[in-house]
């Protein structure tokens, strides 16, 4: 007989209660295998693609693209026995993020567990399907620090803006993309789910593409007031819980310093053109890392954190450096795991990989949790300064502001010079005004002249 098995919706290891689809890798009548992709969705923190742990054939999947469900809520059902004589049993109503088709009843807690983990919700959710809105296209993707959320394509057809939407394409498809100079953004996906490929590119590169169907009345928009309204979900979601609370939990204090770089951009260009450096992209952003790094081994205060629960400031003696960095999801902070060890090439190829990876949403959640120091670089988009917000768990953020000629005092003259600014925002329950004042002092000297560096 067919043996009907419900796949749920796991907890992906970070204290998850609910998702977004992003899109289904099966549809019903596949035959699927273990550890086979099935499903990719989004958490507050990333995109995860779930593994089924058993093969059979997919019979009904519960959810469409787009929808949020609670964690523990079966999304999809497989007959594990296909080779089955008896007739294919009813299968019951199962309750998800909207009304769907029936399911076979829920199977044993042990047989529910997917190879991922699973939720600790042991009743289902009745949600609402929520409704996205479409953004016109033209706006450009920010290199670094973006603002946003990300919703999932319902159909092919659907739009993909740049304010929000992921194009759904997998990596090779992306690199051939960038290769051929094709804006994803731009494609209708002719796969199932919207997904675009290899050959919707070629057809892009060629002049042949399916254009975007762009609507004028979209999900969420009121012609009468000329509002759009859109969900708070996903990573806007998280970010903005988190922000409130390290605003409201941690005393910021922010400081600034304005420096004269053109030692540090006479040294990258020397360097750019050495053969260690060679094929190394080495920005600004990299020697701000390592001077981090240094200054925080001098000034320790800056890497510890207040735990307000067992009433201790505790030490780190590494540094998880993390990159704000900008995504079509939003503005996320994947880490560098123990940057202090790390040289100064190192540190360049680690950066080019995270941002790399960042982008193209497939930053796992654990990448982007432990934390002990943020970088937030406002310079690439010509801004000089800002008051950044501390994130939860970490007692200090540095701003990087852009890199200007400017006009400065040399040796009594005035010369024009290569001059940034530098803003870090500290807690001051740990940091001191002195220990900040300190550890800025050394970030904008090791900028400012990177031989000091040799006396540390």
């Amino acid at each position: 007989m067919p043996e009907y098995k419900q796949f749920p919706l796991s907890d992906t290891a970070e204290g998850l209660t609910e998702a977004d689809i992003l899109a289904w890798r099966v549809q019903p009548g596949d035959v699927v295998t273990v550890n086979q992709i099935v499903v990719e969705i989004e958490t507050a923190k990333a995109a995860v693609e779930l593994p089924i742990p058993w093969a059979g054939v997919v019979t009904e999947l519960h959810v469409e693209p787009g929808q949020t469900v609670e964690v523990g809520t079966p999304i999809l059902t497989v007959d594990v026995d296909p080779g089955g004589s008896a007739a294919p049993a009813t299968p019951a109503p199962v309750a998800a993020a909207a009304p769907v088709a029936a399911a076979a009843p829920a199977p044993a807690e042990e047989e529910m567990k997917p190879l991922v983990g699973y939720g600790s919700k042991a009743t289902v959710t009745t949600r609402r399907a929520r409704k996205h809105p479409n953004v016109a296209l033209g706006a450009s993707d920010a290199p670094n620090v973006a603002l946003g959320q990300s919703v999932a394509q319902a159909a092919p057809a659907a739009e993909k803006p740049r304010g929000g939407y992921v194009p759904l394409a997998k990596p090779p498809v992306r690199k051939l993309a960038k290769d051929l100079g094709v804006d994803l953004h731009a494609l209708t996906g002719t796969a199932d789910g919207g997904v675009i490929t290899r050959d919707d590119v070629q057809r892009a590169a060629n002049g042949t593409a399916v254009p975007v169907a762009v609507s004028t009345v979209d999900a969420g928009y009121d012609p009468s007031t000329r509002e759009r309204r859109v969900p708070i979900k996903g990573v806007r979601k998280a970010t903005a819980a988190a922000m409130v609370q390290s605003a409201y939990n941690a005393p910021h204090v922010t400081e600034f310093l304005t420096i004269d770089v053109t030692p540090m951009m006479e040294l990258r260009e020397r360097l750019k053109k050495s053969r260690e450096f060679s094929g190394v992209k080495l920005t600004p952003l990299a020697f701000a890392a390592k001077a981090v790094c240094l200054a925080a081994k001098r000034t320790p205060d800056v890497n510890a954190v207040w735990d307000e629960a067992a009433q201790e400031i505790v030490y780190k003696d590494y540094v998880h450096l993390g990159i704000a960095a900008a995504t079509p999801r939003g503005l996320v902070v994947p880490k560098i795991r123990d940057a202090d060890s790390l040289s100064l090439k190192e540190l360049a190829v680690a950066l080019t990989e995270l941002t790399d990876v960042a982008r193209e949403g497939k930053t796992t959640p654990a990448a982007m949790s432990g934390g002990t120091f943020t970088i937030t670089n406002v310079g690439v988009f010509g801004v000089d300064t800002g008051t950044p917000i501390i994130n939860p768990g970490e007692s200090a953020i540095l701003a990087v502001g852009a890199i200007r000629d400017t006009p400065w005092v040399v040796d009594g003259e005035i010369k024009v010079r290569k001059v940034m600014q530098l803003s870090l925002s500290f807690d001051h329950r740990v940091v001191d005004g002195q220990q900040g004042s300190e550890f800025l002092a050394d970030v904008g000297a090791l900028l400012a002249d990177p031989a000091v560096a040799i006396t540390y």
